[in-house]
């Protein structure tokens, strides 16, 4: 069987070796029995149809070991590929995709349509229950307008960037979560939000994430990449890192790139109180499982002294 492209190997393992996995992820369950786990699911595993059932049968084995599993979406590729089709033009400003009032038309489409409404299909088909909304349903995240300054190199001017229809999460109405939890749903979450004038605002899925692991008090927030972790001037993954030291390697420059929002919003989560924020690669087979039910984890994880917990 060809192996889908982007994706790892799954090696063999044996009937033993399977045994000895599911006993030694015991006590992890336990850790996590009744907790919530916010999953930041984009990346090559969305474009990977076996990916994806793999993806969602872990989402629903995390419900079903008593975990509270919310699932943040995003669609950057998917929406790109929608204005190619439409011939809309699309531009970026330090990562983000500047969205006037017909783009954000075409994001809300694609990412609460058909993105949402495949990632709520592929749960269910994997025995799980699944529902599929956005930040602006029951007023779930009220958004403002992101604010960026852009500092000019020659005249050392800062300018403000408009970004248009970008926002930032305002508020999160935690309520609506807490009534699917309670129905035994799973939520798969859309990142568009609203402001209180009513606008639909295009949320980073990231930075979304994020705000709904603080509003729900969650244990972990998992962010799914399509790299390994936070890597060593070495290329070496970095396993554990404290607030300290992540802001330290961003300094130096060690994190640089479409790697410095992620690694911010896990220094903001856990400032907040989430317990620790992982990067993971979402190309590996699995990836959520492993991360949360073996005893080194496969990502880099931030929490507030580096440290691994014991509780």
């Amino acid at each position: 069987m060809t192996k889908p492209s982007g994706e790892t190997a799954v090696p063999h393992i044996s009937r033993e070796d399977k045994a000895k996995v599911l006993s030694e992820a015991l006590p992890f369950m336990q850790r996590y029995d009744g907790r919530t786990v916010v999953v930041k699911y984009g990346g090559h595993a969305m474009g990977s149809p076996e990916l994806s059932r793999r993806f969602a049968r872990d989402i629903v084995q995390l419900k079903q070991s008593g975990i509270n599993p919310i699932v943040v979406h995003g669609g950057g590729p998917q929406i790109g590929r929608m204005l190619e089709r439409l011939q809309i033009n699309s531009a970026f400003e330090d990562g983000l995709r500047v969205t006037d009032r017909e783009t954000v038309g075409v994001v809300e489409m694609v990412l609460a349509g058909s993105i949402n409404k495949q990632v709520v299909a592929d749960i269910q088909y994997a025995g799980g229950r699944a529902i599929g909304i956005s930040g602006k349903d029951g007023n779930l995240v009220v958004a403002r307008k992101l604010r960026r300054t852009r500092k000019d190199p020659d005249s050392n001017i800062e300018r403000i960037l408009d970004l248009g229809f970008v926002g930032e999460p305002e508020e999160v109405n935690a309520d609506v979560l807490e009534g699917i939890a309670a129905s035994d749903a799973i939520p798969v979450i859309a990142p568009i939000g609203t402001s209180p004038e009513g606008d639909t605002y295009n949320i980073n899925a990231d930075t979304f994430a994020g705000a709904i692991a603080v509003a729900t008090g969650a244990k972990r927030l998992l962010l799914l990449t399509d790299v390994e972790g936070v890597l060593d001037r070495n290329k070496r993954l970095i396993r554990e890192l404290s607030l300290a030291e992540a802001r330290r390697l961003v300094h130096d420059g060690t994190i640089s790139g479409g790697m410095i929002p992620k690694i911010e919003t896990c220094i903001s989560v856990v400032e907040q109180g989430v317990e620790g924020a992982v990067i993971l690669d979402g190309r590996v087979p699995h990836i959520v499982l492993l991360e949360l039910f073996t005893e080194h984890g496969v990502g880099t994880r931030v929490s507030m002294t580096g440290a691994s917990d014991d509780d």
